[in-house]
């Protein structure tokens, strides 16, 4: 029953947030930037961007048959985007192509481009991380990276290793289905970010 269900009901619930709840807690409970609150919103940040949950929980689909040292890439690619971002901040349109990494990845999933696409998509994910620090001190800063490493660290190794096994018993269609949705969805989100 899970195998049939359980996957669209993944994509659902990661749905739940609308797409303004990209942003870290700290403007919505009105927090200071200091070492707690910059590590509260490092551990949340992930979770509250739909496109940002969606695209990490997605990787179970894509069939990496790697070891947790690629997960731990992945994470350093992602951080040492957010560094980069830090530093050289305002990418334009950064937003509307991570949504749009959501279609690379549906298009990774049915075989349309590499697994090695994801890469640059997983920085970009990154780099828009850390506009929302952006003039916090660096002690602040550094917590936040913390929470980053720790959440996303998390949601890796959840989807690369504990998903995984769930994501290889899934039929092709539904494979393909899933495909399907999360280029509609990472379609709309781009649709929206340009337009809003």
């Amino acid at each position: 029953m899970f195998k049939r269900f359980g996957a669209p009901a993944l994509l659902l619930a990661s749905l739940s947030a609308a797409p303004a709840l990209a942003h870290h807690p700290m403007e919505s409970m009105a927090l200071v930037p200091s070492p707690v609150s910059g590590l509260i919103s490092g551990l949340a940040h992930p979770l509250l961007g739909p496109d940002h949950l969606l695209f990490l929980i997605a990787l179970a689909l894509v069939g990496f048959q790697r070891s947790m040292r690629w997960t731990m890439a992945l994470l350093l690619v992602g951080l040492s985007a957010t560094a980069l971002g830090l530093w050289l901040p305002g990418l334009p349109g950064a937003e509307a192509l991570v949504s749009l990494s959501l279609v690379v990845e549906g298009l990774v999933i049915v075989g349309r481009l590499p697994a090695l696409s994801l890469i640059p998509a997983f920085a970009l994910h990154g780099y828009v991380l850390s506009a929302s620090v952006i003039g916090w001190e660096s002690t602040p800063i550094a917590f936040y990276l913390l929470g980053l490493l720790l959440s996303q660290g998390a949601l890796l190794t959840l989807s690369l290793v504990g998903l995984r096994r769930f994501s290889q018993g899934l039929p092709l269609s539904q494979k393909q289905l899933l495909a399907g949705v999360m280029v509609g969805i990472g379609a709309a989100f781009t649709w929206t970010a340009l337009v809003a």
